[in-house]
């Protein structure tokens, strides 16, 4: 899915995100705004995982 879709889309997902990963906040998710490198930063920096795991998880919750 290209990441003009996911910024559009970004609205109506970012609850999800929030639900499944509670330690994001709402200016982490209006930061991420759809683009997986943010995510992927934010998800290190919170959790603790690698790139790859992120990418995982953003793809499990997004796709």
């Amino acid at each position: 899915m290209n990441n003009d879709i996911i910024v559009g889309n970004w609205k109506q997902v970012s609850g999800t995100f929030k639900a499944s990963w509670g330690k994001l906040t709402e200016n982490d998710l209006q930061e991420i705004n759809g683009n997986l490198e943010k995510f992927q930063g934010k998800m290190q920096e919170k959790y603790g995982m690698t790139k790859d795991e992120a990418k995982q998880e953003f793809e499990k919750l997004y796709y």
